[in-house]
């Protein structure tokens, strides 16, 4: 399990964007970039130096401060789109290789290089510029049939990663609440969420919020 390449983006102009400007196009960076902890969301961007986040408002943040894709699933889209698909296209910050990123509990830590500890906490929720980014009719639909959305993570340990560096999961929660269950939960089935209430505050705060509101409105007796 190891790092393929560490991503940034820059912001560009584009029409497609609510802000008029996106920081989705990512390409790997030369050498070292250091993460730590951003900020609240709303303030806080990208917890990757170097990296620009410009919808504020949804992305970034504490809670998604860095962003995960397996090189694996950026293949199995190659092949379903029929084009290549470089490491960062999909606005990710970490291209990984051998880690199942879908399949990992929410709470579990990873261990990249020497220092950094990161947190999985959720997927990601496909929206309108991601699809006009890709230029692909009907991507929204598609990707989150897929199910396999890719993870963000909070920072623990903040610390310098390079590609090449490899990846350790340190601690694996005792819950069965992966990343794909929490975002089939978030979008297409949400009658799963009081399932995920197992990984209790290692949730997103929005989506544990909805999960305990859901429960009180449907579960309750």
């Amino acid at each position: 399990m190891k790092l393929l390449s560490v991503n940034l983006g820059h912001r560009k102009a584009v029409d497609y964007a609510d802000i008029g400007a996106t920081g989705i196009d990512k390409r790997p960076a030369d050498g070292p970039v250091r993460v730590s902890a951003p900020g609240p969301k709303g303030t806080g961007g990208s917890g990757l130096d170097g990296d620009v986040v410009c919808e504020l408002r949804h992305h970034g943040g504490n809670d998604q401060a860095v962003y995960a894709f397996a090189r694996e699933d950026l293949d199995f889209w190659e092949r379903e789109l029929g084009r290549p698909l470089a490491n960062g296209c999909f606005g990710e910050n970490l291209t990984t290789t051998g880690l199942d990123v879908n399949g990992a509990k929410v709470g579990e830590r990873w261990r990249i290089g020497p220092d950094l500890v990161l947190e999985v906490v959720c997927g990601r929720i496909p929206c309108r510029t991601f699809a006009s980014w890709l230029g692909e009719r009907g991507w929204v639909r598609r990707f989150t049939a897929q199910a396999a959305p890719g993870a963000y993570l909070r920072v623990i340990e903040p610390g310098w990663i390079s590609a090449g560096d490899p990846v350790e999961i340190v601690h694996r929660p005792d819950h069965d609440v992966t990343v794909s269950l929490s975002f089939r939960a978030g979008t297409t089935e949400r009658e799963l969420l009081p399932q995920v209430l197992a990984a209790g505050e290692a949730l997103h705060p929005e989506q544990l919020r909805d999960a305990r509101e859901y429960v009180a409105k449907y579960e309750a007796s």
